[in-house]
């Protein structure tokens, strides 16, 4: 599991190899910044070593600009990659002083959130996805703006994972758990997969 010094999130990460692949092309993000925390699950087109390298140059932009709005982001993104084969990513910017989350995707990396305290069901916000790609396509760019709570999980998962993930999640599963189960029991076997879930615990009252 990987951690992050200040205590503002806590999350886990599982991914999957496509064998006979040496590097995933799917990453992930979470940092912290003075005035947000970012999350992000990214998706390089295709497979291997080019993947990768689209789907890591996305990553450095992120971590980079964690403070940054996330259109601003997305648009470096766009402009970084348009020699590579392109990313689709999903990614949420969260306000934890003023309790607010702005995310968007563009892609097929799918988001869900899950409010603190909720029994074990479906996810109670999922986040709508955009067809593009970034570096290629780039469509016109929304967000939505929700608010969070302590204790509210968010979940991002790239295409290796079948869409029915969102069926028996909880708020109750520690993050790393909860990732590797739905990797585990979600993962399709013939792409990339990437999981992350994070879990909010600095929220300011």
């Amino acid at each position: 599991m990987e951690t992050i010094d200040i205590p503002l999130i806590e999350y886990g990460v599982a991914k999957f190899v496509l064998p006979g692949q040496t590097e995933s092309g799917d990453q992930h993000v979470v940092c912290c910044g003075q005035h947000a925390v970012l999350v992000a699950a990214i998706d390089g087109i295709g497979h291997g070593q080019e993947a990768a390298r689209a789907a890591k140059t996305a990553s450095s932009i992120l971590r980079e600009g964690v403070d940054e709005p996330i259109f601003s982001l997305v648009e470096k993104c766009h402009e970084r990659l348009r020699t590579s084969r392109g990313i689709v990513l999903s990614l949420a910017s969260i306000d934890l002083a003023h309790g607010m989350m702005t995310w968007l995707g563009i892609g097929n990396v799918q988001g869900a959130l899950i409010r603190a305290g909720a029994s074990k069901g479906t996810a109670q916000e999922v986040l709508l996805l955009r067809a593009g790609v970034v570096g290629a396509q780039l469509p016109s760019l929304q967000a939505a703006v929700l608010p969070v709570s302590q204790g509210d999980t968010l979940i991002f998962a790239t295409d290796g994972v079948r869409s029915n993930f969102f069926e028996n999640l909880s708020a109750l599963a520690a993050p790393q758990r909860a990732a590797d189960r739905i990797l585990d029991h979600y993962h399709s076997g013939t792409d990339d997969a990437l999981v992350v879930v994070a879990r909010l615990t600095g929220i300011r009252s």
